[in-house]
């Protein structure tokens, strides 16, 4: 997995699949939600997302009041959003 920020667009690169990734994820999560209520985020090919980050995720939105608009180019990681039922938590869209 690789990860790159541009202002308060964050853009993920390969599969999120292990506890580093969680942990550079969350990093430069925080980095950007220091300076950016409102995040966009780019999951352009990945075909899963551990729990770790989708609670973290849900952190950003609930307790931090952070506006994430997720974009998402993978069909069957937005099907795993839309029965989770977090597709208009994460404003989900097609990327």
């Amino acid at each position: 997995m690789e990860i790159s920020t541009s202002g308060s667009t964050v853009t993920i690169n390969g599969n999120i699949k292990s506890v580093g990734d969680f942990q550079t994820i969350k990093s430069t999560m925080d980095s950007v939600t220091a300076n950016n209520s409102q995040i966009t985020l780019v999951i352009a090919d990945s075909i899963s997302i551990t729990s770790s980050v989708i609670g973290y995720f849900n952190k950003l939105i609930l307790k931090d009041g952070i506006k994430i608009d997720m974009r998402i180019g993978n069909d069957d990681l937005i099907s795993l959003l839309d029965d989770l039922n977090l597709t208009s938590v994460f404003n989900v869209g097609k990327n």
